[in-house]
């Protein structure tokens, strides 16, 4: 973090500096719907300070609390034509509101706009993108998987699960959701304006809040950074066992096109004839345990691909969400609060040079002086505010590193239990080798090397 804790008033060291700007800029664009005025200053005495005896700052969930919320399922249902492209819709499933709705990839764009909307200072996970031409089957279905994993965040989520939107996108099912999502949106405000403790964040947090803050977001950017790769290791493996899978059902295709094989033998290998004809036969049966141990690797595979690589992209979803929390922070309330500092120091530095010229006009830059530290204290507020909720949202992420053993449990349960299957298989296959490779006793002697057999390579 590169902000600081901004005094209620701007100090005068802070409207000197403003008197070397040239001009005034324009200001920026706000983000919040409505701005409430505060007239009296903060008293910026502690001991005036009256503490609440509990600490709302802390979060108490546990990881099982939160994933026991709500489990959404987001499923594809037919493509429907449209009156140009075809569109995909999505059956979305609330075990928690015990509702199924419809909805399109437009649905969740606009819930995610109110989110960010009302939410302004809680992490709000990122959508994927759309495409809208040359959508392929592999990326509709890892659009699909991206849409639950944002859904279910959301819905686990303390502030936003007890908030009407997402009972509203997760139940509602009359026409026009989304000009609902933003009628409600419009009406109540941002979460600052409906918080009772938003005038008295400041009284909640720490001394050191922007040291423990950079701290935070240095380990977070760390953990992401770990994280990353290790979800694309797990893509790799779960890719390996898939693409092992289609090869082992390619080598079973193939010793039972060469034990179908019907070309007559020629005259002068007539002596091997029953040789041949029984390597043949047993060929031609072991494709059914190389499909067996294909569909086994296809399945180790999928697991991986359910349990381990989406859990790993759930938490890299929720630490990218952070990430663009604190950037959030950076460019948007902390960067208005220190603009309208400057900018009220621009007009001191104008009502201080036109104060003997036109008397008249002092009157009315007063006014304007008064309305910008009103703005000034409700930056000052939300500045506040946005880091109470930076702080939660910081345990909040702490809350979901325990995900870590079930990603690490889901994985090695997923190797024991793989290797086991096909180790099965395998074993099962072996009698049926036996005729391959006839020794006494009918004992299976496969072919030894000249090196095994002790003779010299040349």
């Amino acid at each position: 973090m590169t902000g600081r804790a901004m005094d209620p008033l701007p100090s005068p060291a802070v409207a000197a500096a403003a008197e070397t700007e040239a001009e005034e800029e324009a200001d920026p664009p706000a983000t919040g719907p409505l701005t409430p005025h505060i007239t009296e200053p903060r008293d910026p005495d502690p001991s005036r300070m009256q503490m609440p005896q509990s600490n709302p700052l802390l979060l108490s969930y546990t990881l099982q609390e939160l994933l026991a919320r709500d489990t959404v399922q987001v499923e594809l249902i037919p493509e429907k034509k449209g009156l140009f492209l075809k569109h995909v819709e999505y059956e979305v499933s609330s075990q928690r509101f015990k509702s199924s709705v419809y909805r399109r990839y437009n649905d969740f764009v606009v819930f995610h706009e109110v989110l960010l909307h009302k939410f302004p200072y809680r992490m709000v996970p990122a959508l994927p993108p759309k495409r809208v031409l040359g959508a392929d089957r592999e990326f509709i279905e890892g659009r699909r998987r991206a849409l639950k994993r944002f859904i279910n965040l959301v819905a686990r989520h303390p502030p936003f699960s007890e908030d009407t939107l997402l009972k509203l996108f997760l139940s509602f099912s009359g026409p026009d959701l989304q000009h609902k999502l933003k009628e409600t949106a419009q009406c109540v405000g941002d979460e600052f304006m409906n918080c009772k403790l938003a005038a008295s964040a400041k009284d909640f947090l720490p001394a050191d809040i922007q040291t423990q803050f950079a701290m935070s977001r240095e380990l977070i950017r760390n953990i992401y950074n770990s994280f990353y790769k290790l979800r694309d290791r797990a893509e790799r493996i779960a890719s390996r066992a898939i693409d092992n899978a289609a090869d082992l059902l390619i080598f079973g295709k193939e010793l039972s096109a060469l034990g179908s094989d019907t070309t007559p033998l020629p005259s002068w290998a007539a002596v091997h004839l029953s040789m041949w004809g029984s390597l043949k036969q047993a060929l031609k049966g072991l494709s059914v345990e190389f499909a067996l141990l294909a569909d086994k690797a296809a399945q180790q595979g999928k697991k991986e691909e359910n349990d381990v690589v989406e859990k790993l992209n759930l938490f890299l979803d929720l630490l990218q969400s952070y990430k663009d929390l604190c950037e959030r922070h950076e460019k948007g309330v902390l960067h208005k609060h220190q603009w309208a500092l400057h900018k009220y120091g621009l007009m001191k530095r104008q009502m201080m040079s036109t104060a003997h010229r036109e008397p008249e006009s002092v009157e009315q830059l007063e006014s304007r002086i008064v309305e910008q530290e009103n703005m000034i204290q409700t930056m000052e507020l939300r500045n506040y505010f946005s880091l109470y909720c930076l702080h939660q949202e910081t345990q909040l992420v702490h809350v979901y590193l325990p995900l870590t053993s079930h990603i690490l449990g889901a994985f090695v349960n997923s190797q024991i239990q793989g290797h086991k299957e096909m180790s099965k298989v395998w074993n099962d296959l072996t009698p049926k080798l036996s005729c391959l490779f006839p020794g006494p006793h009918n004992v299976l002697t496969p072919p030894r090397s000249p090196q095994e057999d002790g003779m010299c390579p040349h």
